[in-house]
């Protein structure tokens, strides 16, 4: 049995490439329509890894240009992300002993 198209001309397939015929489509369709027993689901965690346990809170800021360019470049330069480089600095800045 042939693999089925979409309305573009692409080939329907599985998340892992496998192509969909016409009887695919209509075992799945009948699935769907007899219901899911959702006790049953597999929860997939979305999104970026923690850094550490339990979720990582956002922290943003705005910066001039002349410092994210900065950042970067030294981003670039040690093969990390401009996060990362931001990270590193905030806890030097927050555990410097001097400061409490």
């Amino acid at each position: 049995m042939a693999t089925v198209r979409d309305e573009a001309g692409g080939l329907l397939h599985t998340k892992s490439g496998v192509g969909l015929t016409s009887a695919d489509l209509e075992a799945l369709s009948q699935e769907a329509e007899a219901g899911y027993d959702l006790t049953k689901a597999r929860w997939e965690r979305v999104g970026r890894p923690s850094l550490g346990t339990g979720v990582s809170p956002r922290l943003s800021f705005r910066a001039s240009r002349k410092l994210y360019e900065t950042t970067r470049a030294l981003a670039e330069r040690e093969g990390k992300t401009i996060s990362e480089v931001a990270r590193e600095a905030v806890e030097r800045y927050v555990s410097d002993e001097s400061r409490k």
